[in-house]
């Protein structure tokens, strides 16, 4: 499974959230003035401490700038939370996992799951990307969806590398400074792999909308995120619950609530921390922000 070797690195540490994982829905973003100040960015005070909340991009231009404010919060900050603990990373058992939850078993087809109709729409869409349908014919329906959408953002030169989670695992390797998960590497597949079968085929389905559509859209989030605008963040993810509540609810709403216990233990520390989570989880009804906030916690967007 030479694919599995090539791609599932990529593919699966880059499903952190729906900014990676899940291709965007249908509504139309509005630019935000060049002049807002604003940054998909928060903080909330400790006893002693702050902790830093940013939203990222997990597919990013190289030669995307990331904003002052971001790398100040970087710098003041000790520790490093991300969603999994990306710097300790066995690639050997990224595989393992990767072929274990991500493949048929022997003598299975993914047009055996997804009947013939479905597979003719992947294999379409497969071979606009480039990428031979055959080689995807092993995959679980949720694995060829990711890998469908990584290849999709690649081609618009998008790169995982050049994402944030990619840029702060370099600096803090050579800075010296700590990074730990919210989850593990295990847990976070298996929340993918446990969706049901028709939950899989429904996020298939999602994956391979039309092209065109989704690029402006994946353009559109970016300008929204870049400008900080958490409302047009959350019309984004609230469309997108509304038509897969199925797959958007263990995806989201689920994690956020089991981070929470951890952001809290966090502001108990005279460390600084800088958590680093996808940028939809920072937004909307049951966000992390809107969790900690229910708690009693001020939280301040920069």
């Amino acid at each position: 499974m030479k694919l599995i070797r090539t791609l599932s690195r990529g593919v699966l540490l880059c499903f952190l959230s729906f900014a990676a994982g899940l291709p965007p829905t249908t509504s139309t973003l509005a630019e935000e003035p060049a002049s807002s100040q604003r940054h998909s960015l928060w903080s909330l005070k400790g006893k002693h401490n702050t902790v830093y909340l940013l939203g990222s991009v997990h597919f990013l231009s190289p030669s995307e700038q990331i904003p002052p404010a971001m790398e100040a919060a970087y710098e003041d900050a000790e520790v490093i939370y991300m969603e999994i603990d990306m710097d300790d990373l066995d690639p050997l058992a990224v595989q393992r996992v990767a072929f274990e939850l991500g493949t048929l078993a022997p003598g299975e087809t993914l047009e055996d799951r997804v009947g013939p109709e479905v597979y003719e729409k992947v294999a379409r869409r497969a071979r606009e990307l480039g990428l031979a349908p055959e080689l995807l014919e092993r995959f679980k329906p949720w694995f060829a969806a990711l890998t469908l959408t990584q290849l999709h953002l690649m081609k618009m030169g998008l790169d995982p590398t050049a994402g944030i989670e990619q840029r702060l695992v370099r600096r803090a390797t050579h800075d010296g400074k700590p990074i730990l998960g919210l989850e593990t590497y295990e847990e976070q597949v298996e929340t993918l792999a446990s969706l049901t079968p028709a939950q899989q085929q429904q996020f298939l389905l999602y994956s391979i909308e039309d092209s065109e559509r989704a690029t402006r859209e994946i353009e559109n989030m970016l300008r929204a995120w870049r400008a900080g605008d958490a409302a047009a963040l959350a019309a984004l993810l609230a469309e997108g619950m509304a038509k897969y509540p199925d797959i958007y609810g263990p995806l989201t709403v689920e994690r956020n609530r089991k981070w929470i216990a951890t952001i809290e233990e966090l502001l108990d520390d005279e460390d600084d921390y800088l958590v680093v989570v996808g940028a939809l989880h920072l937004v909307g009804e049951d966000s992390v922000i809107e969790l900690l906030e229910r708690k009693g916690h001020r939280v301040t967007q920069h």
